[in-house]
């Protein structure tokens, strides 16, 4: 990610918590915007352009989606196009971003980063389930639908609309990639970082609280852990936090010592 992008990124951010009015039809909107601009490189490449007057480029954005969306969408859309982007590819991830942490401000009590993180276990463990949402001949509104009649009733609407929404607009980009990114940004606009847990074996409620608040600890921020069972890990932990990995584990350990004794 580009300097630009790094600004730009935290402009839109700050304006979303600033923002009054934001619901899931807000998030929904941005996600309609973030596919529509991704849909056509004339579009993005307007609206990108920093060499435009931004009063230009919003007038753009006026045009485009003025009467579709709502007063908050649209004010959210002008300040995204006024920043200045690395590219126009980084301009579309932004309003995808900025659409996720709006369903993360919309329903605030719903866990939306465990929901997520089980989806994309789900998925991982269904390789045609991941053929199908991943697929580039699919239909893009075909595969939306199915996430909805998976997650419906099973999940909150906040992450049912995340899921559904970010598969028709894949990217180039895998639907565990989506997913993994979508719960990174849920914990950070709330607050938290998420840290993946590998063991052998269920961890207890209380082994997973106790392991969180030593994290806290560590990090200096709270953090959410999302656990996943993995037999070869064979005893202890391994635990990953963005890109540290702490690696307690006995086949981490039985490793260190065969290529100790090769040589």
């Amino acid at each position: 990610m580009g300097s630009a992008t790094t600004q730009a990124v935290a402009a839109t951010t700050k304006a979303l918590d600033a923002a009054s009015g934001v619901d899931l039809d807000v998030a929904g909107e941005l996600f309609a915007a973030a596919r529509a601009v991704g849909d056509s490189s004339q579009l993005s490449g307007a609206l990108a352009d920093s060499a435009a007057p931004a009063a230009a480029r919003a007038q753009v954005v006026a045009a485009v989606f003025g009467k579709a969306v709502s007063p908050t969408t649209a004010s959210l859309l002008t300040t995204a196009v006024a920043q200045r982007w690395s590219s126009a590819a980084d301009l579309v991830d932004g309003i995808e971003e900025l659409a996720v942490r709006a369903a993360a401000v919309a329903e605030p009590a719903a866990d939306v980063e465990e929901e997520l993180f089980r989806f994309s276990r789900t998925v991982a463990e269904n390789p045609e389930l991941e053929l199908a949402l991943g697929s580039r001949l699919g239909d893009a509104s075909a595969k939306g639908t199915l996430v909805d009649t998976l997650l419906a009733g099973r999940v909150s609407r906040a992450t049912t609309l995340i899921a559904a929404s970010l598969v028709q607009a894949p990217r180039e980009r895998r639907v565990r990639q989506l997913l993994s990114r979508a719960t990174k940004l849920v914990a950070d606009q709330r607050g938290r970082t998420v840290a993946t847990v590998y063991t052998a074996a269920p961890l207890s409620i209380a082994q997973v609280d106790r392991l969180a608040g030593t994290l806290t600890k560590r990090y200096g921020t709270q953090v959410t852990v999302n656990t996943v069972i993995d037999p070869t890990v064979v005893g202890g932990l391994r635990v990953q936090i963005a890109d540290d990995v702490i690696d307690a584990s006995v086949s981490s350990r039985l490793a260190d010592l065969r290529q100790r004794l090769a040589g």
